[in-house]
């Protein structure tokens, strides 16, 4: 298709808004930890929506969304674990992170706090979490540009290759720019306009086929067991489904918006506020994917494109159901989803790169000017990995996500939680958790188990640090009274 006239002003004048507030940051960023963390400057509102938006990307109204329109009800269930394992990383992890890595020599990364909790003076924590990062989320930074060419593949008519590098521009331009409080700033605006086109969607859907029972009704016509919350998969289904939400605790791209809240206090209000919009947008999105069966049953002669590729079922409804000027912002909410966590991906890959191979091993005594300079280089090299990752017309969203999240989810989850939490973990228990995980993800991928590799990986990685650490020396004195510490000033606030 071509887009009309209302499609393209109202695109354009949100990407001009997006590469504004770029802009702004720019003039805001100063130091590297400026760049990297946003000199941990975040308020309550800020880190909520940039924690949801930075989790929730284009699979989240493509994916989703998607998956809903093709299995039923019983893929709600991913939303149900979601929103489980969100709140208890919200409610547990947020704020002794945000304790330990102030305490830990004020890490900026995932791989610095790993290493400076445990004392790790070989750097192999540091080399190790930084290539599970680096691979993962060139993985997880594809799924975006997939779903961005997606996009622009529906809207403009754009050959693939085309909407692929056009979908990555804009991103690519205000995270080379403004860095983290571009990106921070960003997702609060998008994330805004995501909660906004989430609900407004299924809201007309189910109002086009006459209300919510004729809606069930139809969908029941099409396919009885679309209505059951246990699908064809059983068991297995429902628990790799709710395993998505063991992901949480080793998402370094969310993990790095509790590390940048302004205090502790702040963590308590900003939970409210996420969890709120997060059920909001998650409910939003299944009610889309399954009601659009209902709607495509009643239009038959428009479910062709959808029926093709389901991912597209949330940009065909609001083409259909709206205006083009109101279809406009609602799309824009799409670009919005993919925006804001691609930004957050490739920011903390570039952080890894520069915070914990290049300050860490080549240029240790390095200004704040040339790291600033260097991330931003590799903010445009890993956004070329994905991009050639990204390059297969076949890829789907929700396949590319649900591989790197279960990567993370995995190699870093056991490892962070057990981290804040047990003192006697030490620096090996670490290591063998991490490449316990990654590994069992990876090979449990190649069976072609129904079970999602999340699972096993994420308990294989829990005994391998139990087992390891415990066989080994316990950790000095110095770490064990740092950790009680740490926990003593969590318990002043409630902790």
């Amino acid at each position: 298709m071509t887009a009309s006239t209302p499609l393209l002003v109202t695109f354009a004048a949100y990407l001009l808004v997006m590469i504004g507030i770029g802009f702004m940051a720019w003039r805001r960023t100063r130091t590297f930890d400026d760049y990297i963390l946003g000199g941990r400057s975040l308020g309550s509102y800020v880190t909520a929506l940039a924690a949801g938006a930075s989790d929730m990307s284009g699979w989240l109204m493509m994916g989703l969304p998607g998956a809903l329109y093709l299995g039923g009800a019983s893929e709600a269930w991913i939303a149900i674990g979601l929103i489980v394992g969100a709140w208890c990383n919200w409610k547990y992890v947020a704020g002794p992170l945000r304790v330990y890595t102030e305490q830990t020599r004020n890490a900026l990364t995932l791989p610095d706090y790993f290493t400076h909790r445990f004392a790790d003076e070989s750097r192999l924590l540091r080399i190790l979490s930084a290539l599970v990062i680096l691979v993962f989320f060139a993985v997880y930074c594809a799924s975006g540009i997939v779903a961005g060419a997606r996009l622009f593949e529906s809207m403009f008519g754009l050959p693939y290759a085309q909407a692929m590098f056009w979908g990555a521009a804009v991103t690519i331009a205000y995270t080379f720019i403004g860095g983290f409080l571009a990106v921070s700033w960003t997702d609060t605006v998008q994330a805004t306009l995501m909660i906004f086109a989430l609900l407004l969607v299924p809201m007309f859907t189910i109002a086009a086929v006459g209300g919510l029972a004729p809606a069930l009704a139809m969908v029941e016509q099409v396919d009885p067991a679309r209505l059951h919350w246990v699908g064809a998969g059983g068991l297995v289904a429902i628990v790799s489904s709710a395993a998505w939400g063991l992901g949480y605790f080793g998402q370094p791209h969310i993990l790095a918006r509790f590390m940048a809240a302004d205090s502790l206090a702040t963590i308590p209000r900003a939970r409210r506020i996420g969890m709120t919009w997060m059920i909001l947008c998650l409910s939003g999105a299944v009610a889309t994917g399954f009601f659009g069966i209902a709607w495509f049953a009643a239009h038959p002669q428009a479910a062709a494109p959808v029926d093709a590729n389901p991912e597209r079922v949330f940009i065909a409804l609001s083409e259909l159901l709206f205006n083009p000027w109101v279809a406009g912002v609602l799309l824009s909410a799409i670009l919005a989803a993919i925006m804001s966590t691609l930004s957050a991906q490739l920011l903390v890959c570039s952080s890894a790169l520069t915070e914990d191979f290049y300050r860490g091993f080549l240029r240790p005594r390095a200004g704040h000017a040339e790291l600033v300079w260097f991330g931003r280089a590799m903010v445009l090299m890993v956004a070329l990995l994905a991009v050639w990752i990204a390059r297969d017309p076949d890829s789907r969203v929700l396949g590319l996500v649900a591989y790197a999240w279960a990567g993370f989810g995995a190699a870093f989850g056991p490892v962070v939680l057990l981290s804040l939490f047990w003192k006697r973990m030490t620096r090996n228990g670490a290591l063998a958790g991490m490449v316990t995980g990654a590994l069992t993800v990876v090979l449990w991928k190649q069976t072609g188990s129904a079970l999602y590799e999340i699972v096993p990986g994420f308990f294989a990685a829990t005994v391998a640090i139990f087992v390891v650490s415990l066989l080994g020396k316990a950790p000095s004195a110095q770490l064990q009274s740092q950790h009680e510490q740490v926990h003593a000033t969590l318990g002043k606030h409630g902790y």
